[in-house]
């Protein structure tokens, strides 16, 4: 297996987290795809996933990245890096999306009630860690041709079921886009970040777990 350079693994993060993002600021945040955007942010993480996997891992979520880095699948020196190039690629989608691909939407700031917010975060992140840990870290699975496939749909399925709770994010990078793009207030962020890394770390945790 070509091992790849950590120049090649940190676009391959920014190319798929920044069209993940801008698929969500567009799609949902600006309402182009109106009750299909689930299906387009799904999708778009798919593909994304089964063209950077083989690259980077393709994480683009900072949770995930230290989910995998619990787990023992990835190197303390890809960390910092992998999670600076996914924020940076939320905040140029958002921009895009807001100054050049809808220039005069408008945005409906998420309204969340804390509690249900908090909880959907934590519990939709915490599945997407753990399928991803078991689908494309396990050696269980490995060589698997379904792994992008699972990703997407538990995105898909979060989307559905709590993205009216929450905004459905279960990505710090995909925060920090709705935030950049006017959508959530800097101020309601903890809601999303702070069960996002417990529900990442928890995954970690309970997939080591299994292991034992």
């Amino acid at each position: 297996m070509t091992e790849h350079t950590m120049q090649a693994k940190l676009i391959t993060e920014f190319i798929g987290t920044f069209f993940l993002t801008l698929t969500i600021c567009t799609a949902a945040a600006f309402g182009t795809a109106g009750s299909h955007a689930p299906f387009a942010i799904a999708s778009t993480l798919m593909v994304m996933i089964y063209a950077g996997g083989h690259v980077s891992g393709a994480h683009y979520n900072p949770a995930v990245t230290i989910s995998i880095y619990l787990r023992g699948a990835c190197d303390k020196s890809d960390v910092t890096p992998y999670i600076v190039s996914q924020v940076v690629a939320g905040v140029a989608a958002a921009l895009v999306a807001s100054n050049i691909l809808v220039p005069e939407g408008d945005v409906a700031p998420l309204v969340m009630d804390t509690g249900p917010a908090f909880a959907a975060e934590l519990m939709f992140t915490f599945a997407l860690a753990y399928v991803i840990l078991n689908v494309a870290t396990s050696e269980s699975t490995k060589g698997n041709g379904y792994y992008g496939a699972a990703i997407a749909f538990v995105v898909l399925a979060g989307a559905l079921t709590v993205g009216s709770l929450s905004g459905a994010s279960f990505n710090p990078a995909v925060t920090a886009s709705l935030i950049s793009a006017g959508v959530m207030e800097v101020a309601d962020s903890w809601i999303h970040l702070v069960p996002q890394l417990i529900g990442g770390a928890l995954a970690a945790l309970v997939f080591n777990a299994q292991q034992e």
